[in-house]
């Protein structure tokens, strides 16, 4: 899996390739990925598909909307939680 640094980065060139504006803001436990939503991608349905594909591949994400418009974020764990390992077919107790 990429570093936390390396998804932040590819997530910004993402959105920029997709014709956002985004600005990268390190905090102390995340990075923060913003940008405004164009009032024409607010529009288009393909648009937000595409939106929404790329802010699930955060870690969390959400929209914020304001008298200035639509903001949709993005922030990545800077040291993210190993994920807990699932059990496979029956618990060996279980008959």
């Amino acid at each position: 899996m990429p570093s936390p640094e390396a998804r932040a980065e590819a997530l910004v060139r993402r959105f920029a390739a997709a014709g956002l504006t985004p600005r990268k803001r390190d905090r102390s436990n995340h990075t923060l990925i913003e940008m405004k939503v164009p009032d024409s991608a607010s529009h288009s349905r393909q648009s937000w598909q595409e939106l929404l594909t790329l802010l699930g591949t955060a870690d969390w994400f959400g929209l914020a909307s304001s008298p200035r418009g639509l903001v949709a974020w993005a922030a990545v764990l800077k040291n993210p939680r190993p994920a807990a390992k699932t059990a496979r077919g029956p618990h060996r107790d279980q008959p």
